[in-house]
């Protein structure tokens, strides 16, 4: 009696221990160089002027792409990494600027210059061709022959074919 007692004490406290076991999580490899660069390639060096930050050389941008590589590490996902730059070191950090906010117009400005350019052109052409339906005059079939004007362009014109 004992010993069925113990042994079902036994496969509860099994049990038990199957259900309220947590799973162990492998640690995470560090990041590669690539997906370092990956990052940093959408981002500028604050300190250098238009220069990506996967290939500046300062020691400054190396300090950078270590903090990134710590904040691959920690989980972070690519977008709080960039919004953490931001943050620290304003807007022109970011190879592509946020769409939110003032930036919005960037993004709008040039599809409104093509329409309106667009429509203006529609309105020239139209414009012309009325112009042209209304004060067209139809060539002459023959050309008078007494026009000095005619006649010097006529002996150009050969002189020219002769060469």
């Amino acid at each position: 009696m004992k010993r069925i007692f113990l042994l079902r004490l036994g496969l509860i406290l099994i049990l038990a221990g199957l259900f309220t076991s947590q799973p162990v999580h492998a640690q995470q490899p560090t990041p590669s160089d690539d997906q370092v660069n990956a990052l940093a390639r959408q981002l500028y060096c604050p300190v250098c002027e238009n220069t990506p930050l996967d290939i500046c050389p300062t020691r400054a941008c190396a300090q950078w792409r270590e903090l990134i590589r710590e904040k691959i590490e920690k989980g972070w996902s690519d977008d709080q990494i960039k919004q953490y730059f931001a943050e620290q070191y304003g807007e022109q950090v970011l190879a592509i600027p946020d769409v939110n906010g003032p930036n919005r117009i960037i993004f709008i400005v040039p599809v409104f210059l093509f329409l309106a350019s667009g429509i203006f052109v529609y309105f020239y052409i139209r414009s012309l061709r009325r112009r042209t339906k209304l004060t067209g005059t139809p060539m002459p079939e023959k050309l008078p022959e007494d026009d000095p004007y005619l006649a010097r362009v006529e002996e150009e014109l050969a002189n020219h074919r002769k060469r």
